[in-house]
């Protein structure tokens, strides 16, 4: 603190990272250094709508540094940690460059885990990233043209096969999206299939699909995800994943689009602070989200477990949005000299979507299921996405495609971006 200012260093734009950095917008006590490795905040809970061509990538993404261009305190970088120094305060960057801190912050969020068989996924593409939504989206839609193509029956039924391995939102909305697709979207656009008839699986090895919902919700959801052709498998357990599709149990399913949606652990650099983890690779940190062994280095969001009254609390973004307001509170704290407060998560509740009119929504006591679910579900993400431009232009999108069951982001684009012959 020699410029008599906190050097807060916040590694990872995501929801806590950006919250914790709007709080501390403008103050003249603090000066932060925001870092990612990629330049834009991405609101992932759209992500899938990206994936299954309802959304382009510039809806739900804006760029970190027009969202702090005003704040002369705070300084962006596109850069990648690859080091944390507790004993020296400082990290090491993967450009070679090395900061300094009082108070370092790590909200990397998390990854997809397979199970230790990370060659699945090549084969099998999660959802948390931009990338793997185009790349999602170029699968889905280049197996219906391949089906379009081949006269070979055998091959036509594989390409017109999809399998979504996890039963949790993500993989709920997944396997909706791809039903509505099916079945509405694409219904008249092909002269020698007919993708109605596509065959959707959505693959859970627990005795029910979302299971941190009250089971009344579940079952709902099973029956709108059946209502669009989805075909529901509890109780599986996904043994092999390869080029030719995915073996559950005894059961082989011949496929050529698999996408995941199970199991995620935290960021890697969890590894390196020589804290207790849990088997999802989260730091237990204090009350004040602060290391067991490092006051001045905070962990937030997918990254941290900490224990709330229920247990330790989910991976989602309105966990992050409050620890990094929190945090905010703490640094305050640590600047006046005071003692630091202790963390305690409000819950606003989950909710989850199935297709184009039918959601889920659970709020302590009140369980609401259909289309107010849905609408509930709409106007809360349009509310919480980042900037009126995205906000204007994702809603009327979604006005457009649910009156006309359209969905404008079908571009098929070659991973080559080299010139063709």
């Amino acid at each position: 603190m020699s410029s008599g200012k906190l050097k807060v260093v916040i590694v990872g734009a995501g929801f806590g990272g950006i919250a914790l950095a709007k709080s501390l917008g403008g103050s003249k006590n603090f000066s932060v250094t925001l870092i990612d490795r990629r330049n834009y905040h991405l609101f992932q809970p759209l992500l899938y709508q990206v994936a299954m061509a309802g959304l382009s990538a510039p809806d739900i993404a804006v760029p970190i540094r027009g969202l702090f261009s005003r704040y002369s305190n705070i300084e962006t970088m596109m850069d990648e940690v690859v080091e944390v120094d507790g004993k020296n305060k400082t990290i090491k960057l993967s450009q070679g460059g090395t900061l300094e801190y009082d108070r370092l912050v790590l909200a990397c969020g998390a990854k997809h885990s397979y199970f230790g068989k990370e060659k699945w996924e090549e084969l099998g593409p999660g959802l948390k990233t931009l990338e793997q939504a185009v790349e999602i989206r170029r699968r889905v839609l280049d197996a219906f043209e391949k089906a379009e193509t081949t006269n070979d029956l055998q091959l036509k039924k594989k390409y017109l096969t999809f399998i979504v391995v996890g039963g949790g939102p993500t993989g709920v909305e997944l396997a909706g999206a791809l039903g509505e697709i099916s079945r509405y979207t694409l219904s008249r656009d092909f002269r020698s299939i007919d993708p109605s008839r596509a065959r959707v699986i959505l693959v859970e090895a627990g005795p029910r699909v979302l299971a941190s919902f009250h089971p009344d919700l579940s079952r709902k959801a099973v029956r709108a995800l059946e209502s669009l052709g989805v075909q529901v498998w509890s109780d599986s357990l996904v043994s092999e994943i390869d080029s030719h599709g995915v073996k559950v149990g005894d059961e082989f399913i011949e496929s050529s689009t698999v996408l995941w949606a199970a199991r995620v652990k935290a960021s890697s650099l969890n590894q390196q602070l020589n804290e207790d983890i849990d088997p999802q690779g989260r730091v237990l940190v204090n009350p004040d989200l602060s290391l067991k062994s490092d006051s001045n280095i905070f962990v937030i969001g997918d990254q941290a477990h900490f224990k709330g009254e229920k247990g330790a609390l989910p991976g989602v973004a309105p966990v992050a949005n409050q620890q990094g307001r929190f945090l905010a509170k703490v640094l305050q704290a640590d600047y006046q000299g005071k003692v630091r407060p202790e963390f305690v998560y409000f819950d606003k509740g989950q909710m989850a979507t199935i297709g184009r009119k039918m959601a889920v929504l659970e709020f302590g006591p009140i369980r609401l299921s259909g289309f107010v679910a849905w609408l509930a579900w709409l106007f809360v993400h349009i509310y919480f996405l980042i900037g009126f431009k995205n906000r204007l232009f994702v809603f009327l999108q979604w006005l457009w495609h649910y009156f006309t069951y359209s969905r404008g982001a079908r571009i098929l684009m070659n991973r080559n971006w080299r010139s063709y012959n």
